[in-house]
């Protein structure tokens, strides 16, 4: 049987020229437990059709990235530096498309800011930031990942149902994070000074999942994690997310 085709949102970067990016730690989870096949998207302008991608792709996985979504986006003035910004990304408005052909979209760190200010949400630098970071982009991968902290999940939540937990130590490296939650995203997991950490949507036909945290880093052994990857395999099927579809013994 095919697998389902999931688009995977790449990010602009400079390696001594412009290149596309991103980390394979974000391909191996939805193979081995998705079980989806994997489609790197450009995220420059021009490059592909939205609408003719969304029309192919069986959902979407806007990924992390060391930049950040352009703060006038979302009505903010503060000041960013150019290789903070990933512009190009923000300009393929593939999730739009996805979601009008009422097909999922997942968001991981980043990809999780991208759709709150979709949403018409706002972001706001983390306060007390030590406790969702620690050190800068350019510190090497160890250091980055190594920090984590502990979440709440909404009891009758999707991440809940699907992990079967409602506490949570999770992967944490954003440097910003949601000040007003965009309209119709129901939260689903929150740190205990009150930050969102993860949402789900349902726009249509579309499911929208969104965690702030790297369930990718740990997919193997956390259950929540683990969890998050078993939504995208069901949502990629067809499958409308709910609690009671993975209480009825839907996980993989």
């Amino acid at each position: 049987m095919t697998r389902p085709l999931i688009g995977v949102m790449c990010g602009n970067e400079h390696a001594g020229r412009p290149v596309q990016v991103v980390a394979d730690r974000f391909l191996t989870p939805l193979t081995a437990q998705a079980d989806v096949d994997a489609l790197l998207v450009p995220a420059k302008r021009g490059a592909a059709d939205p609408a003719r991608l969304a029309g192919l792709l069986d959902g979407l996985l806007l990924t992390g990235s060391r930049t950040h979504v352009a703060p006038w986006r979302y009505g903010a003035t503060a000041a960013l530096s150019a290789d903070a910004l990933d512009e190009e990304r923000d300009a393929v408005a593939l999730a739009d498309r996805v979601i009008e052909a009422g097909k999922p979209v997942f968001g991981i760190c980043r990809g999780f800011q991208e759709l709150n200010v979709l949403f018409g949400g706002t972001l706001a630098p983390v306060a007390a930031s030590a406790r969702h970071h620690r050190g800068s982009s350019a510190d090497d991968h160890a250091a980055l990942f190594h920090h984590r902290h502990e979440v709440t999940l909404r009891v009758d939540g999707l991440l809940a149902g699907a992990s079967g937990v409602e506490r949570a130590t999770v992967t944490s490296v954003h440097q910003q994070g949601m000040a007003r939650l965009g309209a119709g995203l129901a939260i689903e997991a929150l740190t205990e000074d009150g930050l969102v950490e993860a949402f789900h949507a349902r726009p249509g036909t579309s499911d929208i999942l969104a965690v702030q945290w790297h369930p990718e880093c740990d997919a193997d052994r956390s259950p929540v994690s683990r969890g998050f990857f078993a939504a995208v395999r069901r949502a990629a099927r067809g499958d409308r997310l709910s609690t009671h579809l993975f209480q009825q013994g839907g996980k993989p």
